[in-house]
């Protein structure tokens, strides 16, 4: 295996022509640096590599011997990344990982995927006591009473080729919902990603309304979007229509059996300039007796996606949950609040997408090369740690 550690990720992460790019001008706001930027970034991005969660043990990594092992000549406190972080240009920090996502793709890292998917949904994060800036927004107990407060945001990510990319996030404003955020979250990121980056679009079924898809087909996308109650004239009849008829497809996803029902000619409602809509609905059934069943909507035909390939789709969905908030927040500290301003805490947030793509791509494509086994999260984790600890030695 080719040899792991803080360095040969970071050189690895050099190889990106936008993450060299973002390091030598990422936008810094401040009049007068005595730290260079890269130095900051450096290491904020190592430190969330290395799971730490706050701005103090950023701080407590460059003020330690393993200083020289991170690729940081100085040491600073955690004030100066909070200065550096209120005034950070967002966009290049977007930009950056656009690039990466990119740059992955014409690496082939996408090769063995016939579709690539991009995956919205919004989550809370960063709960405080008390109300401290515009973005803060009160969480109630079931009394309706404040208990406390938090922020929440969009995130999209890329999906349903075997390797979760996060891409980007959008904070929700005062008076802002998912639903809005999601809107202009998607309109950056085919921007960013430029035409035919990717084919579709999965939502939950909040985002199954005319208006956001019509955002996806004019973005060039598909949408594979859930179909709930908020729809009810459609979801009745899918669910006349599928009830007294078999399914249309059965095959096996791993251990469960899976069901398939599949129609392309339901009536689009008022406002959606679809000429038809497509509703497939499957039953999941797993071993323990469990069975899963969900409805789902799209403006693919049959011609262009099967029973099968549309059902796949419509589980990456869960990507996004799975390996990126979870993940995030389990294990990156995206639950956390290093500093009450909203571009440090959006810094952050991006922050974290980025070290989330970068390990994702070194772990599960530059080290699985040839024969080598493929690391777990964990087993990259313990040995970056050991890394350090060998430069510390060798010091």
């Amino acid at each position: 295996m080719r040899r792991v550690g803080i360095r040969p990720f970071l050189c690895h992460a050099a190889r990106f022509a936008s993450v060299r790019q973002y390091f030598r001008s990422p936008g810094d706001g401040r009049l007068r640096p005595q730290i260079p930027a890269a130095v900051l970034l450096r290491a904020l991005l190592v430190t969330r590599l290395l799971r730490g969660e706050s701005f103090l043990a950023v701080e407590a990594w460059v003020r330690s011997p393993a200083r020289r092992g991170m690729g940081v000549r100085q040491s600073f406190g955690d004030d100066a990344l909070a200065y550096f972080t209120e005034r950070l240009e967002v966009e290049r920090l977007r930009s950056g990982i656009a690039g990466v996502v990119k740059q992955a793709k014409r690496n082939k890292a996408f090769q063995d995927s016939r579709w690539i998917g991009l995956s919205l949904d919004g989550t809370g994060a960063g709960r405080s006591e008390k109300n401290r800036c515009a973005g803060c927004r009160p969480v109630r107990n079931d009394k309706k009473e404040i208990v406390g407060h938090h922020h929440k945001f969009a995130m999209i990510s890329v999906v349903g080729t075997g390797l979760s990319l996060p891409l980007d996030v959008e904070p929700y404003g005062p008076g802002d919902s998912e639903y809005a955020a999601g809107q202009r979250l998607l309109r950056r990121a085919a921007q960013n990603l430029g035409p035919r980056f990717s084919d579709y679009v999965v939502a939950d079924g909040e985002f199954a309304t005319a208006p956001f898809l019509h955002v996806v087909g004019d973005a060039g996308l598909r949408a594979v979007s859930r179909l709930k109650g908020n729809l009810p004239e459609l979801y009745q009849a899918a669910q006349r229509r599928f009830a007294c008829k078999p399914p249309d497809r059965k095959f096996r996803d791993d251990s469960d059996r899976v069901e398939i029902w599949d129609a392309d000619d339901f009536d689009p409602w008022e406002g959606l300039r679809w000429q038809t809509v497509r509703v497939v609905r499957y039953r999941q059934h797993k071993r323990d007796g469990t069975v899963f069943e969900a409805y789902w909507l799209t403006d693919f035909s049959k011609s262009e996606v099967g029973s099968q390939a549309l059902y796949h789709m419509a589980k990456s969905r869960w990507e996004i949950e799975n390996q990126g908030f979870n993940d995030g927040k389990n294990r990156y500290g995206m639950e956390h609040i290093c500093h009450h301003q909203p571009n440090s805490l959006l810094v952050n947030w991006l922050i974290i997408a980025l070290t989330l793509t970068l390990e994702r791509l070194y772990r599960c494509r530059y080290l699985h090369r040839g024969r080598h086994p493929l690391l777990k999260p964990v087993e990259l984790f313990r040995l970056l740690l050991l890394s350090l600890m060998q430069s510390q030695d060798s010091s």
